[in-house]
């Protein structure tokens, strides 16, 4: 998972609702260190209570993993490895990464690029390295759809239904205190009248 808090990021969707998340995922997508992954769970536990619309943020999740990535790629496709390795240092692409991840894409073909958004330094730099490799960019763009919707699926709507299961598990135990709070008294009270009954039991004997 990315880096940063849940807390701190709780507050830029508090502040900036959709455009937080689908922003930072963007950024992320062509390389930039910004917590794409933190942001888009962040922002489907807000949406189960009922801040926002789920609907909503997952399109426009989807929507910045797509253009984010196909920004990587135009850097990629025209800037090529060179630039990368000089210049991408500053923003923490570094030659090696570079190499890890072309070394997935000689392994495994074009389809990594589906199931890179799972793993972070694949998910910064796989629009990049492809690009850098030539990938013809509309079988690029249809992986890169699918790998995306796989993504803001998957992390959106688990994160979304744990939201809500905390919620009901929340309002239950809500509603059993008065019960739990009479267990505990008839409990402590059965306790207390044991501990006297021994009390007098020894003081008799």
């Amino acid at each position: 998972m990315d880096h940063g808090s849940f807390g701190g990021i709780a507050h830029y969707i508090e502040h900036y609702g959709y455009l937080a998340v689908a922003l930072g995922i963007l950024l992320e997508d062509f390389g930039l260190p910004t917590p794409g992954e933190t942001l888009l769970i962040t922002g489907a536990i807000s949406a189960s209570t009922g801040a926002i619309n789920i609907y909503v943020l997952l399109l426009l999740a989807w929507t910045g993993a797509v253009i984010g990535d196909n920004i990587g790629y135009a850097i990629g496709h025209f800037g090529g490895h060179h630039l990368m390795t000089r210049y991408g240092g500053r923003i923490g692409i570094t030659n090696d990464r570079l190499k890890q991840v072309e070394a997935f894409f000689e392994r495994y073909g074009g389809w990594v690029i589906v199931f890179a958004r799972f793993v972070i330094i694949l998910r910064q730099l796989n629009g990049i390295v492809a690009g850098t490799l030539g990938m013809h960019w509309l079988h690029f763009l249809a992986l890169n759809a699918l790998g995306a919707a796989l993504w803001v699926g998957f992390w959106g709507i688990l994160a979304y239904w744990l939201g809500k299961g905390v919620q009901v598990y929340a309002h239950e135990f809500h509603q059993a205190t008065p019960l739990l709070s009479a267990l505990a008294l008839v409990f402590f009270a059965a306790g207390a009248g044991y501990l006297w009954w021994r009390f007098v039991y020894k003081a008799r004997g």
